[in-house]
């Protein structure tokens, strides 16, 4: 061996130190593009950091390798078959350090063990730490043939005889090799050259799946920009309202005596509620454009009328009450809402509501006014009515502040959502809006008509009708990134079985296009869907990435009828797990007998395969 191929000979060390340093670098680079979509410039530092932390901690690795690869290479046996045990050192380091930094990163970023399994961090960790050190592996490949074989190669020399994926260029490699160096060792078997294959394209379709988690945050952060809009403009508009009302607060007097015997007198108020009350209700929906998101909204139009007669309880002195000082409530969540005056005619007296209220016990905003009353008065009946026009956001609650009462509310809204503590008594929805009716009585009310001031819990009380404009797209989206795998695997296992049947192998770089081909298909998903229906976008999104795939497998295999079945395959599973996403209480049966099928199919278009074979040779 002369001195100028000597030179090119790398040692143990020095392959073990560049396998080092690529996977810290390579794991830096990963992390300086996560902080610069995070945190901008600041991420420079932050990657300079976790550099220098990942060579540290990484040096336990670094003396593994250097003290085992002369080891491998002692062994009496292929450079190819050395190069798999090297990989497999590095699967073993990497299943080490992922039992390690899986639970570490999660402690670091503040997280509950609840949210995140840490059997799954592990895991996750362990194939990312695979993948980089893969990768490096892959940037040495010439190096470490070149110290295994104790031969010169190139890097495509060292790469094509390794997977062997050109048997009729192996000859002609060798007879490339160094004059000083014998000749090339036998190929592999058929049947490593399969099973090697299979483990690229099952770490492939792991690999990929890192881009899916950042079109699962590009999905939430998109869903997150929508809530954002709707939020300023509802701000500005007025947010969601809750009516409760009308109702009265009379203050009052009592004496109370203390653990010392001494004498007190308190005062403080009491709240009495109607006697019956009905409210007819209209929801008009109004749609606001902001950037490219619609904001729904409403206008209603409320009319309310009752009566008060109050029943007053025996611990309660009537003489003590100041009917003089009384004041009329009527509780909204919002003032923005109010487009005209409120005026209310109670006792055949018209009043003019004004914002306040004398406690916070029913309502935290609301508008009152003082009207004058008297024991006589209150003790027979006392009608009220008033209409309110009102606009806001999102629902429309009340509360039943009322012993005997009836909401009903209209719209011509065809998809409401009944929510609060109770559902409607009666309701009809179809394409023209909706009709609700809620009903109370004395019997099924946590309170009673008269109350102290403090007493009275408001909690659990709402309920009425949300009409928030359905942002479906991003939850159906992320329900199918939720079929990544579903998706690149099927994908990956058609095209390998068609390889082998076809005897053109695929190289790994055509995997990968065809894996970013399937990722883009997320990002055109969630881009048209927020301009068209996403029945529309899913179907345009769809059409494209079948067309692309099918005409690449058509330039690869030379065949039409290779394309078709492609287009044909994919349009299936398209479909399927558009279905998918369509239904809820039968999604997990329907996926499974789907799954089931198209599992037969893979094993029925792999009997023809020889395994074991020679060659990539149909039976």
């Amino acid at each position: 061996m002369n001195s100028e191929f000597k030179n090119q000979i790398s040692t143990s060390p020095g392959i073990a130190f560049r396998i080092w340093f690529y996977s810290a670098g390579i794991l830096s680079v990963a992390v300086l593009l996560h902080q610069l979509y995070n945190t901008g410039i600041a991420a420079l530092l932050i990657t300079v950091v976790f550099f220098l932390a990942s060579f540290i901690l990484s040096t336990p690795a670094f003396l593994i390798l250097a003290f085992i690869i002369p080891v491998i290479n002692k062994s009496a046996v292929s450079w190819q078959s050395k190069l798999k045990r090297l990989i497999a050192l590095e699967l073993f380091i990497s299943l080490g350090y992922g039992f390690v930094t899986g639970p570490a990163i999660l402690f670091i970023d503040h997280r509950d063990f609840t949210d995140i399994n840490p059997f799954i961090a592990m895991i996750t960790a362990m194939i990312i730490l695979f993948m980089v050190v893969l990768l490096a592996t892959v940037f040495e490949l010439k190096n470490i043939a070149v110290y295994f074989s104790n031969r010169y190669f190139t890097f495509s020399q060292a790469w094509t005889i390794f997977f062997n994926l050109n048997n009729q260029n192996i000859n002609s490699m060798e007879s490339s090799v160094h004059e000083t160096t014998a000749a090339m060792p036998s190929s592999t078997s058929s049947s490593n050259r399969i099973l090697i294959k299979g483990v690229i394209t099952g770490a492939l379709i792991l690999l990929l799946l890192i881009p899916s988690f950042f079109i699962t945050n590009l999905v939430t952060e998109r869903q997150q920009r929508q809530k954002e809009v709707v939020s300023e403009v509802s701000s500005k508009w007025a947010t969601e309202q809750t009516v409760s009302g009308p109702y009265l607060v009379l203050p009052y007097t009592y004496n109370y005596t203390g653990d010392t015997g001494k004498p007190y007198t308190v005062r403080t108020n009491l709240v009495v509620f109607a006697d019956n009350l009905k409210v007819n209700g209209e929801m008009m929906p109004e749609n606001r454009q902001r950037s490219i998101y619609k904001v729904l909204l409403y206008r209603s139009s409320l009319s309310v009328s009752g009566n008060f007669k109050s029943q007053w309880p025996a611990d309660v002195n009537t003489a003590n009450i100041d009917f003089a000082n009384a004041k009329l409530c009527f509780g909204i969540s919002d003032f923005k809402g109010l487009e005209e005056e409120v005026k209310i005619n109670l006792n055949n007296q018209s009043y003019s509501l004004s914002p306040g209220l004398p406690l916070t016990d029913v309502s935290d905003n609301g508008l009152s006014v003082p009207v004058s009353l008297t024991a006589e008065v209150l003790n027979s009946t006392v009608p009220f009515n008033f209409s309110l026009k009102l606009h806001g956001s999102e629902r429309l609650h009340f509360l039943p502040l009322a012993a005997n009462s009836r909401f009903d509310v209209k719209s011509a809204w065809p998809h409401p959502s009944f929510d609060g503590n109770v559902l409607p008594n009666d309701h009809t929805i179809n394409d023209k809006g909706f009709n609700a009716t809620w009903s109370f009585n004395r019997a099924n009310l946590p309170f009673n008509m008269v109350t102290l001031a403090g007493k009275f819990k408001k909690e659990n009380l709402g309920f009425g009708v949300s009409i928030v404009q359905p942002a479906d797209q991003y939850d159906k989206t992320m329900r199918s990134v939720k079929y990544a795998i579903l998706f690149i695997g099927l994908t990956f296992a058609f095209f390998f079985i068609i390889e082998l049947l076809q005897k053109k192998p695929f190289h790994p770089v055509q995997y990968v296009l065809v894996g970013l081909g399937l990722l883009i298909f997320y990002t055109l998903l969630l881009s048209i869907s927020e301009f068209l229906l996403f029945d529309y976008a899913y179907a345009i999104a769809a059409g494209a990435t079948i067309l692309l795939i099918s005409l690449y497998a058509k330039s690869h295999f030379t065949k039409w009828s290779i394309a078709g079945v492609f287009a044909t395959a994919l349009t299936c599973l398209y479909g399927f797990i558009f279905v998918l996403i369509q239904l809820e209480d039968t999604a997990l049966l329907l996926g499974s007998i789907g799954l089931f099928i198209i599992l037969a199919g893979v094993m029925y278009l792999s009997r023809r395969i020889k395994w074991y074979g020679t060659s990539y040779q149909a039976a």
